[in-house]
């Protein structure tokens, strides 16, 4: 499944994100930024994305175009309140009145929760749950640099409390992107395991938003459409980063899943994941991708196959996604990340405590989450 570039930014049916989509996107990020009404500019980003060189290309393309730009490119994997108010403090005094979120999802979350805090004030901890914003948010603009997250589709921020290890998840309407950039050239420079990571988190949503309680026509129809463009670029991608076309499908097909995230939520994969990031510090692709067959397996052996809209069958997909993490030498099992057999009463606990497990399509308690826990041993 292919999809053309846009010249002009357009909104995919479903979504409620505008995209400009197609290579050198980026360059015209000025453009993008006037059409929103915006003259001063706060780029949020990473250190890795600094030296890669997009960060030096998207203040140049401002730069052009007339346009104040501060940078703050200390966003880092999970980020947390520490990162966010360094961002306010950084931000407060330019003024800016745009954002522009440029890397990862963790760049994308930062981005999110510095206008929560910049336009409403407080502390994150204000905003954990829905519609806690208490003013409007500055226009955000979302430049995704992985194929995976889905950030650059969704109102919510996810943020680490540093003190508990929990992560907020921090929605607001007012937090969608107004624009989501989609350049797959930012996509070729990501590191092999980091496209490997990412990638299998889309296809994460993809599955996982297609057996949700929450699900709808609309979401439907995305993580179909997203699984469509995902699975069969996912493993072509991992091997050739050069393949324009599966780096292309591969970074629509995320932003679609996370069009989907934002009509139907996600389920016990995800909260089994942040159990683990949690503890093991695992980074969040890997730890939902290798939790995610189980998952699957536990939701379907009720009898009902949650995940019909993907594959009739339901132990056909839970091998599908074994045989990418293979291919992707991405680990199968929660040992290969630190876990042991003494804790997965604790992992349980804590992916008991997880927003996503109320969205699972089975019913998850701490009891469900062992069991699930020690076939991923």
């Amino acid at each position: 499944m292919t999809f053309p570039e846009t010249s002009d930014p357009t909104t995919l049916p479903g979504s409620k994100v505008r995209i400009a989509f197609g290579a050198g996107a980026l360059d015209r990020i000025g453009d993008f930024v006037k059409q929103e009404g915006g003259s001063r500019v706060l780029l949020v980003s990473d250190p890795g994305i600094t030296e890669a060189g997009h960060v030096e290309r998207a203040v140049r393309a401002l730069y052009y175009a007339g346009i104040a730009v501060r940078v703050f490119d200390e966003a880092e994997q999970n980020p947390t309140t520490i990162h966010v108010g360094k961002g306010v403090i950084l931000a407060r005094p330019f003024k800016p009145d745009i954002i522009v979120g440029l890397g990862g999802g963790s760049a994308m979350d930062c981005a999110k929760g510095i206008n929560f805090l910049l336009t409403s004030g407080g502390r994150m901890q204000d905003y954990w749950g829905v519609n806690k914003a208490l003013a409007d948010m500055l226009p955000f603009i979302a430049i995704p640099t992985t194929a995976g997250t889905g950030s650059d589709a969704q109102s919510f921020a996810l943020i680490t409390d540093p003190d508990t290890h929990q992560k907020m998840a921090c929605g607001d309407t007012r937090a969608l992107p107004k624009l989501a950039v989609l350049d797959p050239d930012l996509t070729a420079t990501a590191p092999p395991k980091v496209s490997a990571a990412t990638g299998i988190d889309a296809i994460a949503h993809a599955i996982e938003t297609a057996g949700t309680n929450k699900r709808n026509d609309t979401s439907r129809k995305l993580s179909r459409m997203a699984w469509e463009m995902l699975e069969p670029a996912y493993e072509r991608v991992v091997f050739d980063p050069t393949h324009s076309e599966s780096r292309k499908a591969m970074l629509l097909g995320a932003h679609i899943a996370g069009a989907a995230i934002e009509n139907s939520m996600l389920g016990a994969a995800h909260s089994c994941a942040n159990a683990l990031t949690a503890k093991f510090d695992a980074v969040h692709g890997v730890a939902v991708g290798l939790m995610l067959p189980h998952v699957i397996r536990f939701n379907a052996s009720a009898g009902e196959n949650p995940y019909s809209d993907i594959n009739p069958d339901a132990s056909a997909l839970a091998a599908r996604i074994d045989r990418m993490l293979k291919s992707a030498q991405i680990p199968r099992t929660i040992s290969e990340v630190g876990a042991s057999r003494d804790d997965v009463d604790q992992l349980a606990a804590i992916a008991a405590e997880q927003w996503t497990a109320k969205f699972n399509p089975r019913p998850v308690g701490k009891d469900e989450f062992h069991a699930i826990f020690s076939q991923a041993l």
